[in-house]
């Protein structure tokens, strides 16, 4: 008699002793995504509580940035910010490692070539020198002559991403750090992080010495001298700070303006003594949670090309005036971001506003007195 075989194990029976394995692999997976992401996150943050609804939100909106000149356009990359000297030339730094100037003439001028992609803040001195911040390099002067480093280390340490700067008529530069821990090229992880890296310094050129002002300030960017230059402004995260150089509050800081709409970036001093701050959109409406989130943080962080999404600088411009006294007087846009976007500074000079941006090819020039 022949022995009976065992029947095949039918398909049914397969696919349940599949389901356990699978369910392992895809546990295994999600838990080596998330040690990943927890675990080994280049960031440790803390929560930001962005700033609620202010007067400026109150100002009407306009969209006058919509109707800027473009200056320079298809020869400027990325001017980050502007100055202009006593003989009236205007200088920009641009993401080519460029110093380029525009003549009185209307002409442009490949000036001082620096090299990188890491030229941020840019003033003049009482001498007619050109200052300007570089992310890598640190606190440099430029003249007819060449380049030179003024500051590169502060207490021995090297200065990393010097953001802005301002020069005072006693020869003292000031100028920010806008955070220890991250690069120019990912700084979007120092905003989710959301921790004081950032430091206010003053080079002294008298004793060819660097030192520190404020320390543990978050994300520090513009800096500018009050008319009298009795105080400095510097701008963090959310708001701007004002530090004391002279009288009974010397070397005591306030606050000078919070509860901007959006996030304060480069300052520079108006001729009647208000300020002009270029404003930057830190959330996207309805994603204001991520940055009340430790998780989604860490995950973003994971996927740098998803803080886009949280700080969506692309998408439109603002700049505001603000008075002596910290209250907004006016408030220009590009809502949309139709002509300018991710306007990182705004110097105000015979009558107009130049715009300098992360985004563009070109300086925006908006007449002030039509506005």
């Amino acid at each position: 008699m022949t022995p009976s075989s065992n029947p095949p194990p039918t398909t049914g029976s397969s696919s349940k002793r599949c389901v356990p394995v699978c369910s392992g692999i895809v546990l295994s997976c999600l838990l080596a995504f998330t040690l990943q992401i927890f675990f080994f996150s280049p960031i440790s943050p803390d929560l930001l509580l962005l700033p609620p609804a202010s007067s400026a939100s109150l100002i009407p909106t306009t969209s006058d940035i919509q109707s800027v000149t473009r200056l320079g356009e298809g020869i400027l990359n990325g001017p980050e910010d502007v100055c202009v000297d006593r003989n009236g030339v205007l200088y920009t730094a641009t993401r080519d490692g460029w110093i380029k100037r525009l003549h009185k003439n209307g002409t442009w001028e490949n000036w001082k070539l620096i090299g990188g992609d890491t030229l941020l803040g840019i003033t003049t001195t009482q001498e007619n020198e050109i200052l300007v911040c570089d992310a890598d390099k640190g606190l440099l002067k430029v003249t007819e002559e060449g380049v030179t480093v003024l500051a590169s280390h502060v207490n021995g340490s090297r200065i990393n991403l010097a953001d802005d700067l301002i020069a005072a008529t006693d020869g003292s530069i000031y100028f920010s750090v806008a955070s220890t821990k991250f690069g120019l090229h990912n700084w979007g992880l120092d905003l989710l992080e959301a921790k004081p890296h950032g430091k206010l310094l003053k080079y002294d050129p008298s004793l060819n010495e660097t030192s520190i002002l404020l320390d543990s300030l978050f994300f520090a960017n513009g800096v500018a001298l009050s008319k009298d230059e009795d105080y400095l402004v510097v701008c963090e995260t959310i708001k701007c700070l004002k530090y004391w150089l002279k009288g009974e509050s010397k070397e005591q800081t306030e606050i000078f303006v919070e509860n901007l709409p959006g996030g304060p970036d480069n300052i520079k001093l108006a001729p009647d003594g208000s300020f002009w701050i270029a404003i930057l959109q830190l959330s996207s409406p309805g994603l204001e949670f991520v940055h009340t989130s430790k998780a989604t943080k860490h995950l973003l962080a994971a996927f740098p090309k998803l803080i886009k999404l949280v700080a969506p600088l692309h998408k439109k411009a603002a700049v505001v005036n603000v008075a002596a006294n910290g209250i907004v007087i006016r408030k220009f846009e590009d809502p949309n971001g139709k002509v300018m976007s991710f306007v990182t500074s705004a110097l105000e000079f015979d009558d107009h506003l130049y715009l300098g941006s992360l985004n563009t090819n070109f300086i925006g020039k908006l007449p002030l007195k039509a506005t």
